[in-house]
């Protein structure tokens, strides 16, 4: 029953607002797909309002913010927008099958795409945390050269990992992208931090 939210900008403030009572120590954020342009924004927000640099920020299948393609998945149908999470591979086809759940999750659903569709990031946007995109290298969503534009978002360290696989290529990386998860945020942390658990 919670408003539906069809902002990047106001999702990426409430996450900042929610995050806050844990900053007293390293934060790092990792974003897939929509999740990857919001983890660009909060680390925004974070660096902007409270000068905090996160240790990375770890974009996944998602092309860069500065790149845009004319998509209108938001205003088709409820038929037209499970098609395209059929298509994507990534919602379990027993959900997809639900009408009930469906019914009751597709309003969600279109708010997510309706903000991450409407999205547009102003030129020149960059962050100081260092950025790791992790990109399938069949996904319809995200080309390689999409994925390799983030480099222009940070003034920081940058670097591209390819796994093959469309959209949800992690499914079936997850053990590689742990590691190199695990492995940035070790070398990241400053010395004398708490190590990583």
């Amino acid at each position: 029953m919670d408003p539906a939210v069809e902002d990047i900008g106001e999702y990426a403030d409430a996450i900042a607002a929610e995050l806050e009572p844990w900053l007293d120590r390293p934060v790092a954020l990792f974003g897939h797909s929509m999740g990857a342009v919001l983890a660009f924004e909060v680390t925004r927000r974070l660096e902007r309002d409270l000068g905090l640099v996160p240790l990375a920020v770890f974009a996944s299948g998602r092309r860069a913010p500065s790149r845009y393609r004319d998509e209108n998945v938001h205003r088709r149908d409820d038929d037209g927008i499970v098609e395209e999470m059929r298509l994507l591979s990534g919602t379990d086809a027993q959900i997809l099958g639900d009408e009930e759940i469906l019914r009751m999750v597709l309003p969600a659903i279109r708010s997510d795409y309706t903000a991450i569709e409407n999205y547009r990031a102003a030129p020149g946007l960059t962050v100081s945390a260092p950025i790791t995109v992790l990109t399938g290298d069949n996904d319809p969503r995200t080309s390689l050269e999409e994925a390799e534009a983030w480099r222009g978002h940070t003034t920081g360290a940058f670097d591209l990992r390819v796994f093959s696989g469309g959209h949800f290529f992690l499914a079936n990386h997850q053990e590689e992208i742990l590691k190199i998860v695990s492995e940035t945020l070790s070398t990241s942390l400053p010395s004398g931090s708490a190590s990583l658990t």
